[in-house]
């Protein structure tokens, strides 16, 4: 099947001074009915907080939610007891399930933070609440891919309750990575967080997206030095 491709300059864009933020499927005030999402990935939001500010503390129900920072550092804290920062290289992931209120802010009084906030619906409904985060080291990812977040019988990464894997590249200009897909029946999701890649056939720049439904290999060609999240995920009924 054809690629289907969000340019980054298509996404839905809102600027609240504090936040400035660019969503790649309908979220708050965007919505495009093209773009709700894609197999069960429902959210992903490039968000840029300004120094000291943040979202206070709103509540989430039965959704697996993941934060990327990219640059920065972002605080959390949570209605389950849990509280920590996360910086460029860590991966958190929070499991609503039967509910949960958590805050987000900005860490630091002197510069933004930009992180990705990605949203993958769950494969049950009322699971228990959790948090967790992990730093992964960068080497690990040189011209291969990383598994960042699986699913909760697998050992690599941080577990969600889907079934759903990513992984983050970073691809030297010239390279070709190769990445197998483990959902044949949904699709993977390709976010270029900078550079510039061919993927079978289909070009990306920084902040491009592009899904692959039912795709069995992606072969990456980078084009430029270039860092890239795959998430691949199941279609859901």
């Amino acid at each position: 099947m054809e690629a289907v491709v969000h340019k980054a300059n298509t996404r839905g864009r809102v600027d609240f001074g504090w936040l400035k933020s660019n969503h790649t499927f309908s979220f708050g005030s965007y919505m495009n009915p093209e773009r709700i999402r894609f197999g069960s990935l429902r959210v992903l939001n490039d968000d840029i907080v300004a120094p000291g500010r943040g979202f206070d503390p709103h509540p989430h129900q039965d959704m697996e939610i993941i934060s990327i920072p990219i640059k920065g550092a972002l605080e959390h804290k949570d209605s389950i007891g849990t509280s920590g920062v996360i910086t460029s290289g860590e991966v958190q992931v929070m499991s609503a399930g039967t509910g949960i209120v958590h805050s987000e802010y900005n860490h630091s009084e002197m510069d933004p933070v930009n992180f990705l906030q990605i949203w993958v619906i769950p494969d049950k409904r009322g699971a228990q609440p959790r948090y967790d985060q992990r730093r992964f080291l960068p080497e690990d990812r040189k011209n291969r891919f990383q598994v960042v977040v699986s699913p909760k019988e697998s050992a690599e990464g941080l577990w969600i309750n889907q079934n759903a894997w990513f992984s983050l590249g970073n691809a030297e200009a010239g390279k070709e990575l190769q990445y197998e897909s483990r959902n044949k029946n949904g699709g993977v999701y390709a976010f270029l967080i900078s550079g510039k890649v061919n993927i079978n056939g289909t070009e990306l720049s920084t902040r491009d997206g592009a899904g692959f439904p039912r795709t069995d290999l992606l072969k990456v060609n980078a084009l430029e030095d270039s860092e890239l999240l795959l998430m691949d995920v199941p279609e859901i009924q």
